[in-house]
């Protein structure tokens, strides 16, 4: 069975990690469990951005097939870049046919019947929360400006600036059709689009 190593390391100030101390311990195990490695990817970038070379490789490899399991240190590791998103990956991940396996989250092997699935609707109704909580919050924003709207004649965005109305100001909206299958292509090569 052939495997992808991936590995992030975060650079700390002036110092930047060494990535041996995941790469080592992944080999290990490759080896333990008597898997090929494909390759090795190696991000020098935080995981909250999808802006990751190696990553988008590693993606597009999946897509291709090249390799059965995604081997990773640990799920912050794979990505940090939110619920939502991570389960997208792990989606993608699972419609590629390509297992995500964790070293220190023994629990997290997707390999394993039901695995995938139980993530994903754990992470799908925690994205919904998350979704709401982001609603609610929005929702209670609003509705504090048109207060200070009402009262004041004006109210402060989180940038300081003063607004009169609220919503987008008149002839800014954007009326042209947009190509979705274009974006759908790029998403299912993991190329990105936007999102992901």
């Amino acid at each position: 069975m052939k495997v992808a190593l991936y590995v992030r390391v975060s650079k700390t100030g002036e110092e930047e990690q060494n990535p041996d101390n995941q790469l080592i311990p992944l080999r290990k195990m490759a080896e333990v469990y008597n898997y090929e490695i494909f390759k090795e990817y190696i991000d020098r970038v935080t995981g909250g951005t999808s802006d990751r070379p190696r990553f988008r490789e590693m993606m597009t490899d999946a897509f291709r097939r090249k390799f059965d399991i995604i081997l990773v240190w640990s799920l912050d590791r794979f990505s940090r870049e939110g619920i939502l998103q991570t389960m997208r990956y792990i989606e993608q991940l699972k419609n590629y046919g390509v297992a995500l396996k964790s070293l220190q989250e023994s629990w997290l092997d997707t390999q394993k019947e039901g695995v995938a699935d139980l993530l994903l609707a754990i992470f799908s109704w925690s994205a919904k929360e998350e979704r709401n909580r982001i609603k609610e919050r929005t929702q209670a924003r609003l509705t504090e400006m048109k207060k200070d709207i009402k009262r004041k004649g004006y109210a402060r965005t989180k940038e300081g600036k003063r607004i009169k109305t609220l919503g987008r100001p008149k002839g800014t909206k954007d009326k042209k059709p947009r190509n979705k299958r274009g974006y759908y292509l790029r998403y299912a090569k993991g190329g990105g689009g936007g999102g992901d």
